[in-house]
């Protein structure tokens, strides 16, 4: 082989095999993380083996720390703001844990106001129909059933995030005792 030989210029069979000069450490760790694919298996189980339960089980007695989620509005996917809040209160949570206190996180959704009813006259809108026209009940009952669809998806989204939290057992302001308070 000439020095001025371009390796890549020569056959296939006559390219250097260097794999036996190289000592690599082996490893049981795969080549490529394939995260994309991966973290749902990890969330799974997670959410399988209880972690979140396990860690209130074996904080309990501890000083208790609670944050509760300022709600985001149940009305569509998430967006990059939502991501960042949810990371950054996470963080707190989990720091709170990890420096000895009984740290939950109550995750809560805003199912009520303008953003959503917006949406249900978005959809209005589409089948040619008025707002006005259409009861205040129909309307308030639509909206909820909106709010609630979104609620289930925005968890899935936030749990895929990999936040902790009682996802199970979230507040809405929604939920019939939360209005009933707030009406007095």
């Amino acid at each position: 082989m000439c020095a001025d030989t371009p390796v890549t210029d020569l056959p296939a069979n006559d390219l250097p095999d260097y794999r036996d000069t190289v000592f690599l450490p082996e490893t049981g760790f795969p080549m490529r993380a394939g995260l994309p694919a991966r973290e749902p298996d990890w969330l799974a189980r997670w959410e399988k083996i209880g972690v979140y339960d396990r860690l209130r089980e074996k904080a309990a007695g501890r000083k208790p720390f609670t944050l509760h989620d300022g709600p985001p509005y149940a009305n569509g996917h998430l967006h990059i703001g939502h991501a960042l809040n949810k990371v950054l209160k996470d963080m707190v949570v989990r720091s709170q844990q990890m420096m000895g206190r009984d740290a939950r996180y109550v995750p809560g959704w805003d199912c009520h106001g303008l953003p959503i009813e917006w949406k249900i006259e978005e959809q209005y809108r589409a089948r040619g129909e008025d707002k006005d026209a259409v009861d205040k009940v129909a309307f308030r009952q639509e909206c909820r059933k909106f709010a609630d669809g979104w609620v289930d998806i925005q968890r899935e989204e936030f749990k895929r995030l990999g936040v902790t939290g009682n996802w199970a057992d979230p507040y809405k302001t929604m939920d019939y005792h939360a209005e009933a308070v707030i009406a007095g």
